[in-house]
């Protein structure tokens, strides 16, 4: 079976007919497994129009070949600025243009044989630090304003799934953040006013476009769980460790409505050891594995300093513990 089925099946909910699926919502380690560079964030904006352009395509070429390497099924595109951290950048972003721009060359260089996530971020998420005490206001104060704000991001979503579309993706991937490790930013009245409503909408639309839905939440997120499973929603990325989530309860709780992808903690792929990795990846294959909807991964992104034997370490055991 190709990469690109398999990783659809998974997010349909059925089972492929040899092993469970691998992506990463973010993978910094291409120039690890690589003998190029990718060219992206300050080094790309530097670029001539036409030294761009010729990026853009090395950059597309180089995310394959990593892909059908190791053997991920999906390449999700790369998004726009993001910090891990106030005020440092992640190591892979591009303008949001070209970001946008990059997708159909990706798609290209993918062919039939690998799955492109696009990024769409269609509803309100827990603000950023420096927004944090006014958007808390706001949700008390100003209700109607958080509305217009749900309204507008929801549209903003629409328009760039039509783009998303048209290059050729194959699911969209939401990066919403609900909850922290102590559980949900929203109270209940506030995620099924402000949330909710706009998730379900913008499953339906994306689906009419012939694409899956993907939510990414970090934080402690069971009090949601029942409401994201009764949406249209495909599928849910991250279910944090650090929050205090585990994956196998969670395939227990909503696992026959929902495809789970994650969750391998980030400091074990980090810090090994690689029989600690396997035993984790073990665990979780044979108990998420049955009746598709799973997909294996890291929790969050695969930041730069991991290595790349642990990473390997990990894509072995899923392939040997995740056949059907």
């Amino acid at each position: 079976m190709k990469p690109r089925q398999r990783f659809i099946n998974a997010l349909g909910m059925q089972e492929s007919d040899d092993f469970v699926p691998a992506w990463e919502i973010e993978f910094h380690l291409f120039n690890k497994a690589s003998d190029q560079k990718m060219v992206v964030s300050e080094e790309y904006v530097k670029l001539t129009s036409s030294e761009k352009e010729t990026a853009l395509r090395k950059n597309a070429e180089i995310m394959v070949d990593v892909a059908r390497k190791l053997g991920l099924s999906a390449l999700s595109n790369i998004g726009p600025y993001w910090e891990v951290a106030p005020g440092t950048s992640a190591p892979m972003w591009l303008p949001p243009e070209d970001s946008l721009r990059f997708l159909p060359i990706l798609r290209k260089a993918a062919g039939d044989d690998i799955a492109i996530v696009e990024w769409c971020q269609a509803m309100v998420l827990m603000p950023e630090a420096d927004d944090y005490m006014e958007f808390a206001y706001k949700l008390f104060d100003a209700p109607k304003e958080v509305d217009a704000m749900a309204k507008e991001k929801y549209d903003a979503g629409i328009e760039i799934a039509k783009r998303a579309m048209n290059a050729g993706a194959d699911a969209l991937c939401a990066a919403c953040d609900i909850a922290d490790n102590k559980g949900l930013y929203f109270s209940p009245e506030q995620l099924d006013r402000y949330f909710m409503p706009y998730l379900q909408q913008w499953c339906g639309e994306v689906h009419k476009m012939g694409m899956k839905t993907i939510l990414h939440s970090d934080g402690e997120l069971s009090q949601a769980l029942d409401k994201l499973a009764d949406t249209d929603l495909d599928a849910l990325q991250a279910i944090d460790p650090v929050a205090g989530m585990d994956i196998v309860e969670v395939k227990q709780k909503v696992g026959d409505r929902l495809c789970l992808c994650g969750n391998i903690n980030l400091s074990l792929l980090l810090n090994g050891p690689i029989e600690a990795i396997r035993d984790e990846v073990e665990r979780i294959s044979l108990a998420c594995k049955t009746g598709g909807g799973f997909v294996l991964g890291a929790t969050n992104a695969v930041f730069e300093e991991i290595p790349l034997s642990h990473y390997q370490a990990m894509l072995d055991a899923g392939r040997e513990f995740g056949q059907y």
